[in-house]
């Protein structure tokens, strides 16, 4: 049945539930495939026949088109998007191994309370696990490199739980020109007291 799916072949890179290797051997009972750990793992073609197979290989050999990679970085409201593009645009132009055609791209993918979440999705045609790491390891460091250099910070996301709460997320370019930040306002606890007494009162 594997032989006539024409699911992959040896030499491909293919993922079988949790599984995700490389196949060395095809049997009519069996295939074996190596993980990026070098370690050998047999699947029973039954397993085979029941599941879904990804085939990374197969993208590259019969479709012609390059494997997509995909990292997700979480920012501030108070970090320009079309800053964030450039900065992670960049850094998948110079990492080894990315193709410039099709070019590397940005979604926002989600708009959560403290943060928002941009995915940088970029191509190659690396197939191999340990060509696959490299490349993410890479792309990582240039995206930490390029933000530091842009100015941005990458943090948690729970940071702005504790930021000050007068401050606004609104990005600079964007405030009115004469816009100041407004300060704490202090009472005595007596004043405040005082006040909740006359509420009370009313």
């Amino acid at each position: 049945m594997v032989i006539y799916t024409r699911a992959f072949q040896l030499g491909d890179r293919i993922k079988v539930s949790e599984y995700r290797g490389v196949v060395i051997e095809k049997t009519i009972l069996s295939t074996r495939i190596c993980n990026g750990n070098n370690e050998i793992i047999t699947i029973p073609n039954s397993i085979l026949i029941a599941s879904s197979i990804i085939n990374y290989s197969a993208t590259i050999r019969d479709l012609k088109e390059p494997l997509v990679i995909d990292t997700t970085i979480t920012l501030g409201y108070d970090v320009p998007w079309r800053l964030v593009y450039e900065t992670l645009i960049n850094s998948a132009l110079e990492t080894t191994d990315i193709v410039d055609d099709p070019e590397p791209y940005v979604w926002q993918t989600s708009l959560d309370d403290f943060y928002i979440s941009y995915e940088l999705r970029v191509y190659t045609n690396k197939t191999k696990s340990v060509a696959i790491g490299n490349i993410y390891t890479e792309l990582h460091q240039h995206i930490q490199d390029k933000c530091a250099e842009a100015g941005i910070e990458i943090m948690s996301p729970h940071y702005a739980a504790v930021r000050d709460g007068h401050q606004n997320t609104i990005p600079e370019n964007y405030l009115p020109k004469d816009y100041q930040t407004p300060g704490f306002r202090l009472h005595p606890l007596e004043s405040l007291f005082k006040k909740n007494m006359d509420k009370d009162n009313q």
